[in-house]
């Protein structure tokens, strides 16, 4: 089946029927002025039309059915085999989001992604996109390859002509072919010798939000930093966090760069970026990431209330504050946290957390609950047995991945009680500190070391730093504690107040006064 076709036996009979070959006048001007506009290197209408019309027409046209195929719009645009390429790309996303797709769409799919970035790796493509799209299309790579994951793991219902299918197809999404694509776009673009010559001033890359206004093309440029965030993401999904962050460290998160200029991007960065510091126990680096994030996103979610994306914000917005939840049950560092930010978790899971910070079955189902709600669809990379009898696997990366999570938090146990003590005083001995615990000598010197170990990680560049807000050192048989401490900052209050008061004026204008 060419890529844009429906197929009917396998598909969703639509009330009505769905003729794929039928395309209806608003459709006709929206490719033909998008195509015009791509020509033209017109980046405001492009985006204009992608982010707006498209989203318009779907609502209004194509709410539970595909949009017309390929083959039929394509004498519109004059047969142009980029243009037919960009439509398929949407097309099939507009499927996964509206319908569920098949097995021969999600194959198609992927032929169709093979085609488009071979022509942008190895063709010549004049063109310039917006970012948003760009974005798009390496985000929903990353998502069509997970959702063929899960879709593959459940194998107990799948018919012979499924199977079939997954045996002949069986290069289709897999994970060699996707990170090599992600890889190749990284290298081809030469994005990490860019961002090191923008360094230097000798480049303009984020000053221009990526766009090249000499009259080339930003399509390979953009890509192929925008595939550094999806192989940071596929990494994650694959339980590789290390190497995840290793993927991302050309781009200097600490700093606005392209990938702030496309809300998902940004949020996606962050999230991901986030959650493999936790499961690194760098938890000071997760918490300033979420913390600065979930700040910025209560700050201006109401700009994007109109946009596609709205939801998916508040939905990472949620998993965030309950990632930032368990990253500050396992290293209370509260001071790190702007105040707003901390109301807002007050507010969510305040109870949640001081639950947490027991360390008995019912912080285990809690840990359990909030992980399982905010982590990654973790993916199993590797083909199914094709042997009877079918099972299903979709779960059992995650289930390895929440093991491994709560055997961690299992371990912080004890070391809550020590870091009980050691806030209480500024020095103690270790007879005295081992009486208190109700142990020997001996094994609370074994419990200090752990504790060091278990609040010191190694970050990317290998230096070790310090996650505790209390450390201490051993001296002569005498622990002397050290405190950090904070210097108090005034102006987000100011801030918050200065928001609060233009809300109320706000409200008062919106009275009518009779």
């Amino acid at each position: 089946m060419a890529g844009g076709g429906y197929d009917y036996e396998e598909g969703v009979a639509m009330e009505g029927g769905y003729d794929p070959s039928y395309v209806p006048d608003p459709v006709k001007s929206f490719v033909v002025h998008l195509y015009r506009h791509i020509r033209e290197k017109n980046v405001y209408e492009i985006h204009q039309m992608y982010e707006t019309s498209f989203h318009t027409l779907s609502d209004r046209m194509f709410k539970d059915t595909p949009w017309p195929s390929v083959e039929a719009v394509a004498q519109y645009v004059d047969n142009d085999h980029v243009f037919c390429l960009l439509y398929r790309e949407m097309w099939y996303r507009h499927l996964y989001a509206r319908l569920s797709p098949t097995l021969n769409q999600r194959i198609d799919s992927w032929d169709n992604y093979c085609s488009l970035f071979q022509v942008v790796l190895h063709g010549v493509v004049n063109m310039q996109l917006p970012n948003q799209w760009l974005w798009d299309m390496v985000d929903e790579f990353v998502y069509q390859y997970q959702s063929f994951c899960q879709y593959r793991a459940k194998m107990k219902n799948k018919t012979e002509q499924e199977i079939a299918l997954l045996r002949q197809h069986d290069q289709a999404w897999n994970v060699y072919g996707v990170l090599n694509f992600l890889q190749a776009l990284m290298e081809k673009s030469s994005i990490i010798q860019i961002l090191d010559k923008e360094k230097e001033g000798l480049e303009q890359f984020t000053a221009t939000d990526g766009y090249d206004y000499t009259g080339g093309s930003n399509v390979l440029k953009v890509l192929g930093y925008f595939s550094m965030v999806g192989l940071l993401r596929v990494h994650c999904l694959l339980g590789d966090y290390q190497t995840g962050l290793k993927c991302l460290l050309p781009i200097d998160i600490t700093q606005q760069g392209v990938y702030t200029s496309v809300i998902g991007s940004h949020i996606t960065t962050i999230y991901h970026y986030g959650f493999a510091n936790l499961m690194l126990r760098r938890y000071v680096e997760a918490i300033h990431e979420f913390n600065k994030i979930l700040l910025y996103i209560y700050k201006t979610k109401q700009y994007h209330q109109k946009s596609p994306q709205y939801e998916q914000i508040l939905k990472k917005n949620e998993q965030m504050y309950a990632l930032l939840t368990i990253c500050l049950s396992l290293c209370p560092q509260v001071k790190l946290v702007d105040e707003t930010v901390n109301s807002q978790l007050r507010e969510k899971y305040g109870e949640k957390m001081s639950r947490m910070q027991r360390y008995d079955d019912e912080s285990f189902a809690l840990y359990d609950e909030l992980f399982s709600y905010a982590c990654p669809k973790f993916i199993t990379p590797s083909a199914p047995s094709y042997e009877e009898p079918l099972v299903n696997y979709n779960q059992d990366a995650y289930r390895l991945q929440l093991k491994l999570f709560l055997y961690e938090v299992k371990q912080q146990q004890q070391l809550s009680v020590v870091r009980t003590f050691l806030k209480v005083y500024s020095t103690i001995s270790l007879e005295k500190l081992a009486s208190y615990m109700e142990v020997d000598v001996s094994t609370l010197r074994t419990i200090l070391m752990t504790y060091k170990h278990k609040t010191h990680s190694v970050v990317a560049d290998g230096k070790t730093i310090s996650n505790a807000d209390i450390d201490f050192y051993i001296d002569d048989d005498l622990i002397h504690v050290v405190e950090s401490k904070t210097p108090k900052q005034y102006g987000d209050y100011f801030l918050r107040q200065i928001v609060k008061l233009e809300a109320v004026i706000g409200d008062m204008d919106r009275v009518k006064l009779e």
